[in-house]
């Protein structure tokens, strides 16, 4: 998607938000965002953003199974920086 190819914001794996699975998808976030050099806030901030960013600019274009699966890799990333809520 021509989102996640030509965002400035995070060098992401590709394909990273067709997996099925939200704890890759937020470990996968996660070290793109402990690794980037051009993010602006935290990591986690970065984290967060670039996925509810695709969430809102694919939503509508996404099955519902895959946007189930995003909003639990929300929880996922929580998780993996240590800030469950």
């Amino acid at each position: 998607m021509q989102v996640s190819e030509h965002s400035d914001a995070l060098d992401l794996e590709p394909g990273i938000f067709k997996r099925t699975d939200p704890t890759e998808i937020a470990a996968s976030l996660k070290r793109s965002a402990e690794h980037s050099r051009r993010r602006k806030g935290t990591a986690f901030q970065s984290a967060m953003s670039m996925l509810n960013f695709y969430i809102n600019r694919a939503g509508r274009n996404l099955p519902k199974t895959q946007l189930d699966t995003l909003q639990r890799a929300k929880g996922k990333l929580r998780e993996a920086f240590g800030r469950a809520a």
